[in-house]
């Protein structure tokens, strides 16, 4: 008998526990995204071709609507990265989203110098990303420094 009560005892803590697991289905948790530069290409015009690449950490898809990101490179301010994606990127992915600039002089000189010695240089990002996930809009301030090295083969490429 006492052998039966123990394995009801057991089937009720099991049920319970998984319905207490199943009942509220999925969190939906929206986190702040990462947002870093993939690929820096200098144009022969001197412009910048710039790969940026967004990480949702999301565990739902957003839409990535503004980006406003005052870009250094070295010591050097190089202007803003502005631009209105509106990228959407799936759950906990990433993609990449491609902004023109016209650089500084003295950031222009200093990825020159960079380029031309065929060494890394560094690069900070401070700014706002505004996102939409689930009808509400975001903006999310970040700053992010890391940074580049000049592609082996590929003239004016830093990644």
């Amino acid at each position: 008998m006492r052998s039966k009560g123990l394995k009801m005892l057991c089937a009720v803590a099991l049920t319970a526990l998984l319905s207490a697991c199943g009942g509220g289905g999925m969190i939906k948790r929206v986190s702040e995204p990462a947002v870093g530069i993939q690929q820096l290409t200098v144009q022969a015009d001197g412009t910048w071709s710039v790969d940026l690449r967004i990480d949702n950490f999301s565990s739902v898809p957003m839409t990535f609507d503004t980006v406003s990101l005052a870009i250094k490179i070295g010591d050097e301010a190089a202007g803003t990265l502005t631009a209105s994606p509106a990228l959407p990127v799936g759950p906990e992915s990433a993609d990449i989203a491609t902004i023109k600039l016209t650089p500084t002089s003295a950031a222009r000189i200093a990825m020159a110098d960079a380029l031309t010695s065929r060494r890394t240089i560094s690069y900070s990002l401070d700014g706002t990303v505004g996102a939409s996930a689930e009808g509400r809009q975001r903006t999310f301030q970040l700053e992010r420094s890391n940074q580049l090295n000049p592609v082996p083969g590929l003239p004016g490429v830093l990644r």
